[in-house]
């Protein structure tokens, strides 16, 4: 991608043409994210956590939950979502609705800068063609269902996905790019605020969601692959400082937090989000591992520890690998039926039956499970906060108990599909961009990661839906006729 003069003025930043889809699309956006909040309104587990959490610090100054009557500090989730909604909360009043309208305009934001970051992608394009593809990423991700449903959630994802978008779009400046063409301190110090404000950003989207500095992961890679030549070496790690220096500023209130109340250090948030002292099943999550790709399988196991009784029935057939295998699954869920929770030695022995399978099937243990995991998560209707099944299989089956149910699961599955094809094809056209691989490394080094959790939920990779947007708006560098007159071209040719 050559280098071009493009500063952080709007003007040039968001060419021209962009600014009479401005307003269309985001009405458009808006109708579409109203119309969810109206009609789709949902409420999850973490919700009521979220929503305790800022209510405990907004109105008793403790951020932290109740416990057997007593107002405890914790750090099971970052500060960064409750924070978000004690503000509204102060401003608006409790309510969900003002929540749900704050994140529409919130995720209205996001479409602005996914046009920013489509144009920055295309920056050795003409004025025209950026036009053409800001424009095209701004309605693509304006009309998109699956980010605009969750502004009628109250989750961390709406404002997890605009500021993973903001510090993309800083980072895809030529100043943070281009090292090499760093000539004076005039320009290293150009270079070093932005790698200053792209990590700062990313800080803020830890206290949001803490698997953010991924972000940073993959910046970081693309930058030492490709300017890798020991002439670069200074500047790299200035580069790696300065962002470094960013993260750690917003993070570092939160760790002394952590220190003075609660005694320990915690940058992050704890792995489970669990509370310190609680007993955690590791061993039926390793099991659950060598097994689990398919996010409905997380209803009826993993979130029921603790809580609800685990059916044998439910258990899937690729979940044992004989029927012995399956009597002593069998055995061991009984048992927890019957204890009413996870005792430490039932968890051992699940542990251990995690280790057998890891040690019988390596590879589907660390491949392909991580890879089914990896599919399941962006090849899926997404109809998780609507009032659908989800079920296709089998077609004839499906359609005849309930046509509405399987149209609308069709129909945004097969969108689903359509975003993900887009985006990969401009990946194929535009793999020698810098720009288009650092986001690709940065879709893969997430969604590496998410394969690695106790569950596989879809949303976690819908962050990721904004830059794979702005990468499938490249295709529309070319106008119509330009096309058309390319096609004449060849077949003038051939």
């Amino acid at each position: 991608m050559p280098v071009h003069p493009i500063t952080l003025r709007l003007h040039t930043m968001f060419p021209k043409a962009l600014y009479r889809h401005l307003l269309p699309a985001l009405l458009a956006g808006l109708g579409l994210r109203l119309f969810f909040i109206w009609r789709f309104p949902f409420y999850s587990g973490d919700t009521a956590y979220y929503e305790e959490l800022a209510r405990s610090w907004l109105y008793h100054h403790v951020y932290g939950f109740y416990s057997h009557g007593r107002l405890l500090a914790s750090d099971a989730r970052v500060p960064g979502y409750p924070a978000f909604l004690a503000a509204i909360y102060f401003l608006a009043g409790t309510g969900r609705k003002a929540v749900m309208l704050t994140q529409a305009i919130v995720d209205l934001a996001t479409c602005v800068l996914a046009a920013g970051i489509a144009s920055r992608l295309a920056a050795d394009a003409p004025e025209a063609a950026r036009g053409r593809v800001a424009a095209a990423a701004l309605w693509l991700t304006a009309l998109c269902p699956f980010t605009a449903n969750y502004a009628a959630v109250p989750l961390t994802e709406v404002l997890a996905t605009f500021l993973t978008s903001l510090a993309l779009l800083i980072f895809l400046s030529p100043a943070g790019m281009a090292i090499d063409h760093i000539s004076s301190n005039r320009d290293l110090l150009h270079s070093a605020k932005v790698w200053f404000a792209g990590g700062l950003v990313v800080g803020f989207g830890t206290l949001v969601r803490p698997e953010t500095p991924l972000l940073l992961a993959a910046v970081l890679l693309a930058l030492w692959i490709r300017f890798r030549d020991p002439a670069n070496w200074k500047r790299l790690v200035l580069a790696t400082l300065w962002m470094a220096a960013g993260l750690l500023l917003p993070l570092a209130p939160w760790a002394a937090r952590n220190a003075v109340n609660l005694g320990r250090v915690q940058f992050l948030a704890p792995r489970y989000a669990e509370t310190y002292g609680d007993v955690l099943p590791t061993g039926f999550y390793a099991w659950t591992k060598t097994w689990m790709f398919r996010f409905r399988d997380a209803y009826l196991f993993t979130w029921k520890l603790s809580s609800q009784p685990i059916e044998v029935k439910d258990l899937p057939s690729y979940a044992v690998d004989s029927p012995e295998e399956f009597s002593r699954v069998a055995s061991l869920l009984d048992r927890y039926n019957r204890m009413h929770g996870m005792t430490p030695q039932l968890d051992l022995e699940f542990g251990e039956l995690a280790r057998e399978r890891a040690k019988r099937h390596p590879i589907r243990t660390y491949i392909w499970i991580p890879i089914e995991r990896a599919a399941a998560m962006w090849f899926t209707p997404r109809i998780t906060l609507l009032p659908y099944s989800g079920r296709l299989w089998p077609l004839g089956e499906s359609y005849r108990s309930n046509a509405t149910d399987f149209g609308v699961t069709l129909g945004l599955a097969t969108l689903n599909v359509l975003h993900v094809a887009m985006g990969l094809a401009a990946v194929w056209f535009y793999r020698s961009n810098p720009g288009v691989l650092l986001i690709v490394a940065f879709i893969v080094i997430r969604t590496a990661f998410l394969t690695q959790l106790q569950t596989c939920e879809p949303r976690y990779v819908l962050v990721c839906f904004p830059a794979l947007l702005a990468i499938a708006a490249q295709h529309f560098r070319r106008s119509i006729q330009g096309a058309a007159i390319e096609v004449r071209r060849e077949t003038v040719i051939a």
